[in-house]
């Protein structure tokens, strides 16, 4: 055990949290001391749910560790269901009361609640989040799941979606249509949004849709194997995936394909000229397994990106995602360590991550764009809006989520590009709103001179110096090695590589200038540099 401050991955008992949640009239009973009532703020504050989770806590406290705690369980799973009068109850214990040992799952059993109760068995030591969602969702369908006749015509269960899910509640929506636009019906959608009851009828759909697999696998699995239900294998995301996705549906029930591609606007942009600004990008990608997966395929095949590194952080997801990198000529990184993610980014100088939250906040420590493709996320990425990441329409979504952090940066770089031109420096008036040039105070003239010194400021109608004190004339970007000294020429022609990359180019600069035994950095090097780590 290790001591950290962001985790990807909370324990087991959270993953059965989010099942709960997701669903209606399912109640959690969680033999918990009082600490571990934190995991509400995930659903009220981060996913911003207008209620609390549907769970009963125990909360011993050190106290009560020398008297019956399974009594204090007892008490609670009784006055849940007076309560809440759920249609059934899971029960289970967090990784603190898991040392007691009291056994949550038999005491459940021997009370004849007079509803079904499903125990669950989560090693909170040996495994964490997703294999609580996983695992609480299959032991759900093989406790209440009935062998049902199929409906007269044909329907599917969408299986996977559950709360603090990475836009689970859009992508219902978009595979719903995607479905009926080929005359399919939903039966159920589960975890979230089902009852106890809505799982007892999933046996009656004709195939069942694995929205993600990190959630719902073994039940599907298990649905295969007991009613015979066939689930797809594609998840889809991005163009190609989604039509790979009805073309897999319409092979299992023996419909025509029938795909609307109308509300589709990525194909237009990379048949313009505005897409070869982002060819070639290298882009390093880090979240779950099955986002992973589908970002690496987006990424190279649809946006014509180069992918430079990626990972996974689930271990159930390991042998997958070292298969793909495989593929794209890399080396998988599976971790859960977001200090090791951080040094393999800072290591392989990408120019954009597609990631998670965490990720985020390290592509700003290392000032390079990032895009959140996978959960962990805050709350700015549960959307009021409509935005979902598969289908039609979340390939929409995801072209505006990659392209913009890009687009940003170059107009972020050609700002800083012209900072020192006479119409553009800080202090200069807002001439695109006509207002008039705000007087700059006592040293602001170090603007015009460094526009003068770049050839962008005629000597003739700079304003006349004043007295000042003595500017720092020390570069902006300090270099790295301080045996190794920038003339102010090669420092100007530094400043004009995009913000996002010019740290690499510094450090190779410099790496180059060392290895010739170099004293100062001059223009001719810099460029001799750029051409030797081009070969």
């Amino acid at each position: 055990m290790k001591l950290t401050l962001w985790t990807y991955e909370g324990p087991p008992h959270v993953g059965a949290m989010r099942v709960a949640t997701g669903m209606k009239g399912l109640h959690y009973v969680l033999h918990a001391p009082q600490g571990d009532t934190y995991a509400d703020l995930l659903f009220t504050m981060i996913e911003r749910r207008d209620h609390r989770p549907p769970v009963t806590y125990t909360t011993f406290q050190a106290r009560d560790l020398g008297g019956d705690t399974a009594t204090l369980f007892k008490t609670a799973c009784q006055d849940a269901v007076a309560r809440f009068q759920p249609e059934a109850l899971i029960v289970g214990a967090s990784c603190t009361a898991e040392l007691i040992q009291d056994d949550p799952a038999g005491l459940a059993e021997s009370m004849d609640l007079g509803i079904p109760v499903i125990p669950l068995d989560l090693p909170s030591y040996q495994r964490k989040e997703g294999f609580g969602t996983d695992e609480t969702f299959l032991q759900i369908v093989r406790h209440l799941a009935k062998p049902t006749p199929r409906t007269a015509h044909i329907t599917a269960n969408l299986i996977g979606p559950t709360a603090l899910g990475f836009r689970h509640r859009d992508d219902i929506v978009e595979i719903t249509r995607l479905l009926a636009d080929m005359g399919i019906a939903v039966n159920v959608c589960a975890p979230m949004g089902a009852r106890p009851s809505d799982i007892a009828r999933m046996g009656a759909a004709h195939f069942n849709v694995l929205m993600y697999p990190e959630h719902a696998e073994s039940a599907a699995r298990w649905l295969e194997t007991t009613f015979k239900q066939p689930y797809t294998k594609c998840v889809p995301i991005g163009v190609g995936a989604t039509h790979d996705f009805l073309a897999e549906v319409a092979s299992i029930t023996g419909l025509p394909l029938k795909s609307d591609t109308a509300r589709l606007r990525l194909p237009w942009w990379t048949r313009s000229v505005d897409s070869t600004y982002l060819t070639g990008k290298r882009v390093f990608i880090f979240g779950d397994g099955t986002h992973v997966a589908a970002a690496a395929r987006i990424a190279r095949d649809e946006m014509g990106f180069e992918v430079a590194g990626l990972g996974c952080f689930n271990r159930e997801m390991a042998r997958p995602i070292r298969a793909l990198a495989k593929d794209y000529g890399v080396e998988a990184l599976i971790t859960d360590d977001y200090l090791e993610v951080e040094s393999a980014i800072a290591a392989l100088h990408p120019e954009m991550i597609l990631g998670t939250q965490m990720e985020r906040h390290i592509g700003k420590r290392l000032g390079i764009p990032c895009a959140v493709i996978s959960a962990p996320v805050h709350v700015q990425d549960f959307p009021a809006r409509y935005s979902p990441q598969m289908g039609w329409e979340g390939a929409n979504v995801i072209f505006d989520t990659w392209v913009h952090p890009l687009v940003m940066g170059l107009e972020e770089h050609l700002l800083h590009m012209f900072r020192d031109d006479f119409e553009f420096h800080d202090e200069a008036g807002a001439s695109h709103h006509g207002g008039q040039h705000i007087a700059r105070p006592l040293g602001a003239e170090a603007a015009p001179a460094a526009a003068i010194d770049a050839g962008s400021m005629p000597a003739a109608i700079a304003p006349p110096p004043q007295n000042s004190p003595p500017q720092n004339t020390q570069p902006q970007d300090a270099p790295t090695d301080s045996n190794v000294i920038w003339l102010s020429d090669a420092e100007n022609e530094l400043r004009k590589i995009p913000f996002f990359v010019r740290g690499k180019a510094r450090r190779n600069t410099e790496k180059f200038a060392a290895g010739k035994g170099l004293t100062s950095i001059s223009v001719e090097t810099l460029y001799e540099a750029k051409a030797h780590y081009a070969r």
